[in-house]
């Protein structure tokens, strides 16, 4: 065969394969038109033989949540009737509603004037924080000033500059020896009471936890007393101004009539330890700013010593014309069973005079069940408040918790003595609050803080004005 006979037996067999595929194309649309159902809608269809929640193409779209809990469905019709559906190869597919123009139209107004609130809120934050981040402190212009030769020579500072702008509040620093920079730190933070657990060796006082953790360096002399005195010192200075001035300053500068507590902790045998300490104490009492009794009456220092732990009461009421060291009582021994057990709203009798029975520790070393608790030969009265009071364990003091504490304190007030309760508890953080809020509210004189500045944080300021 040649070339053109081939050529045109090839272009005849590509006509007849294309018209082939044109006939059983159009023979496939017709077939696919057929099968396509006229449009019905569910109320026809539920007229025609009712629906089941099967056959309802609404109810078969049902979410995860809804076939989960699809048991509770009690009837078997179904309630779309009435809405319309397009049956196309076997699928049901709902036409769904469209959003109204003014639904989207309310919409975008309400986000655009929340965004315009959002940068109106976001404009008065930056601008009440401008001058913190441009405003240059003024000591930049006069970095010189107060030195020799320059401007302020000799007028940078007042001589008890030590203590300015503390503010004195009322809280003891536990174990103040464990701070990084005893004595000072608790001075720092405001604290009007640091405790010294004082150990008696070799004729010297040794001031720590327990044993193991002592030294010949750290001693009751070096970390209190000698600090003390210079403090004083300062603040209290020699001057053409105030030589002949009688009234002592005392440690704050904020309040220099405020007094510092000094609580120390009798560790060893407190008859053989008490000589000792009065010893110490001499450089104190030689510059008149100690707290005594002078046989009538209390005179105010710049530093009132407390004994506490195995402190003997008998030594500390032996001289009565003059005492510098006063004891530590017991709280818990100053209320009676009736007035615990009385009323929780008010009308708290009057506690009878303080007892406490003979033993060893916290105020109960020398004293009988007569002995009589005053502010002649006590300052403090203390307990446990975990013993005492117990933990909140509800978050919250009990009414039970909050009469006990309240009688507590008012008989530690009848007699002129400071209540203060040790072993308060130090975690969760809320209700350690919550325990602080509640002592000082019920009139609780010194908190017993470990945290100096979470003590601190305290508006004292606003609640002095309260109260």
């Amino acid at each position: 065969m040649s070339a053109p006979d081939k050529f045109a037996s090839w272009e005849h067999d590509v006509e007849t394969v294309a018209r082939r595929s044109s006939a059983e194309t159009e023979s496939e649309s017709e077939a696919f038109l057929e099968q396509k159902t006229p449009f019905v809608s569910m109320q026809d269809m539920a007229q025609a033989g009712g629906l089941d929640n099967g056959d309802c193409p609404f109810c078969r779209r049902k979410s995860f949540w809804k076939k989960l809990f699809a048991w509770r469905r009690t009837s078997k019709g179904c309630k779309h009737d009435g809405r319309s559906i397009r049956q196309y190869n076997g699928n049901s597919r709902p036409i769904r509603k469209r959003r109204t123009r003014k639904c989207t139209i309310f919409l975008g107004f309400m986000t655009i004037l929340f965004a315009l609130f959002g940068l109106y809120n976001v404009a008065t934050i930056l601008i009440g924080l401008g001058p913190l981040l441009w405003d240059p402190d003024f000591e930049q212009f006069f970095p010189n000033w107060g030195q020799p030769g320059q401007p302020g020579d000799g007028m940078s500072g007042y001589p008890t500059d030590f203590t300015r702008d503390i503010l004195p509040i009322p809280c003891h620093s536990h174990n103040d020896y464990w701070r990084h920079i005893p004595l000072f730190s608790a001075i720092h933070y405001g604290c009007t009471g640091v405790e010294a657990d004082v150990w008696l060796f070799s004729e010297e006082l040794l001031v720590g936890h327990n044993t193991a953790a002592l030294t010949k360096n750290r001693t009751f002399r070096s970390l209190y007393i000698d600090p003390l005195v210079k403090i004083l010192d300062d603040q209290n200075p020699s001057t053409q101004y105030n030589k002949d001035s009688e009234k002592i300053h005392g440690v704050f500068d904020e309040d220099p009539s405020q007094t510092l507590v000094l609580l120390v902790d009798f560790k060893t045998d407190g008859e053989t330890l008490f000589p000792y300490v009065e010893s110490h104490l001499s450089a104190l009492r030689d510059k008149n700013y100690l707290t005594y009794f002078d046989g009538n009456s209390i005179v105010q220092g710049a530093v009132t010593v407390v004994g506490t732990g195995n402190t003997p009461f008998q030594l500390i009421t032996a001289n009565t014309t003059y005492r510098d060291i006063f004891f530590d009582a017991p709280l818990d021994k100053l209320t009676t069973s009736s007035i615990l057990s009385g009323p929780p709203n008010g009308g708290l009798p009057l506690p009878i005079p303080g007892k406490a029975t003979p033993g060893g520790g916290q105020g109960n070393v020398g004293v009988t069940p007569t002995t009589n608790f005053n502010q002649d030969n006590s300052y403090y009265a203390s307990v446990n408040f975990a013993s005492t009071i117990g933990f909140p364990w509800r978050g919250h003091l009990s009414p039970k918790q909050r009469h006990k504490l309240r009688a507590q304190i008012k008989a530690a007030h009848a007699k002129g003595l400071k209540a203060r309760y040790w072993n308060t508890p130090a975690w969760p953080i809320g209700v350690r609050n919550h325990v602080w809020k509640v002592l000082m509210d019920n009139g609780a004189d010194m908190l017993n803080v470990d945290d100096l500045r979470g003590a601190a944080r305290v508006d004292w300021r606003r609640r002095k004005e309260r109260d």
